[in-house]
């Protein structure tokens, strides 16, 4: 994956911390990138599909679900 330089803006406090504890600020800002997206498309995705998962758990309860009487457990 092709890498972009970026200038960002860090409390120079917590800059010299993570200096200090050699810790790599670019990986740290891709990782944390990666989960609030994750997070985000989650968000999204139980927005868009709430309704549907809803009527599917409505008729699931009106009606059972099928195979229930099949089941051995």
């Amino acid at each position: 994956m092709a890498k972009k330089a970026v200038n960002l803006s860090v409390d120079a406090a917590l800059l010299a911390k993570a200096k200090a504890a050699r810790l790599n600020l670019s990986a740290l800002l891709e990782d944390a990138l990666s989960r609030q997206l994750r997070a985000e498309e989650e968000r999204r995705w139980r927005q868009e599909n709430g309704a549907a998962i809803e009527a599917a758990n409505g008729f699931a309860q009106e009606h059972g679900i099928f195979g229930a009487d099949l089941r051995s457990f």
